[in-house]
């Protein structure tokens, strides 16, 4: 019953709602309810701030979360142990993976479902923030993210590729025909480019700052689906990592121009809790991940 308690708990701060929480742990609320006060009867101290609707966590319950979320993860790493006997891994893999490399992402998370067919893969669009977060709330297995730009906490690191930035342009403007386009040129014409909350759009900025250029996009947008439409729909431009660029796939109907003086790139890897031992589902896509980056194979794809 106490790992049970602690999944309850758990699922109220994920979900801050009674009714949500309970119905993530396949239970009714006054079950749920009722594991909870059992716990907070158990502990002898009060965990939930209680109203009408979920208000939050004493600051016991904040303290108890924390070793909740570790119990929690312990208990399903436990339940896969079964891999390390020779027995094929299963349950969910949870990976994080910031918008710039959402289409790089399946060369890696797809060679690793192909070899672990029993673990189902969720790749959430998250900020760097985010999966921050969710690496701390033991909510994501993995990220995928920047590793030096503004580098994630607590965490060990896995270089995967290297990004590199290209001008999109349509393919009847005049500058499509151009082989390279240098910031500076890029920058002075109509751009549309992600919000500056997107870590990705902080980098562009400070590579223009950089080499002394002021970004001053026309549009902003929140994500690629918007810039993609924004620049086919004219008059805009825009600055994306070439990975992206590529994740349209083949026949698209943009045109793309490498970005020199400066040449930039930024390093994107794969990161794990810095917690040992790792869970079955995270050690063995670190291992994969080990193996990809030592042959090259995201490196070669990417640029």
């Amino acid at each position: 019953m106490f790992v049970r308690q602690m999944h309850y708990l758990v699922a109220l701060a994920r979900e801050e709602h009674f009714g949500r929480a309970a119905e993530a742990c396949h239970v009714t609320q006054p079950t749920l309810s009722a594991g909870l006060r059992k716990l907070e009867q158990e502990l002898g101290v009060p965990l939930v701030v209680r109203g009408h609707r979920f208000l939050g966590f004493t600051a016991e319950g904040e303290r108890v979360l924390g070793w909740a979320r570790q119990i929690v993860a312990d208990y399903e790493s436990l339940k896969q142990e079964k891999a390390e006997t020779g027995s094929p891994i299963t349950g969910t893999l949870r990976v994080g993976a910031i918008p710039a490399a959402t289409a790089a992402a399946p060369a890696l998370l797809a060679p690793f479902r192909t070899r672990h067919p029993g673990v189902t893969v969720q790749m959430l669009t998250l900020s760097s923030a985010a999966i921050q977060r969710g690496l701390d709330a033991m909510e994501l297995d993995a990220g995928i993210t920047y590793l030096d730009n503004e580098p994630l906490n607590r965490v060990r690191r896995l270089p995967l590729y290297r990004e590199h930035y290209v001008f999109i342009t349509r393919p009847d403007e005049p500058l499509a025909r151009r082989r390279s386009l240098s910031w500076a040129e890029a920058a002075a014409q109509p751009l549309c480019l992600l919000t500056p909350d997107m870590q990705n759009r902080r980098i562009i900025d400070q590579v223009m700052a950089e080499a002394g250029i002021r970004s001053a996009p026309a549009v902003e947008t929140n994500s690629f689906m918007g810039v993609w439409s924004f620049v086919r729909g004219g008059p805009w431009n825009s600055i994306v990592p070439e990975a992206s660029f590529r994740g349209l796939g083949e026949g698209t109907d943009l045109a793309a121009l490498p970005l020199v003086d400066p040449v930039h790139v930024q390093p994107i890897g794969l990161v794990l809790a810095e917690r040992d031992p790792l869970s079955p589902v995270a050690g063995a896509l670190y291992k994969l991940a080990q193996g990809l980056g030592r042959d090259g194979v995201l490196e070669k794809l990417f640029n």
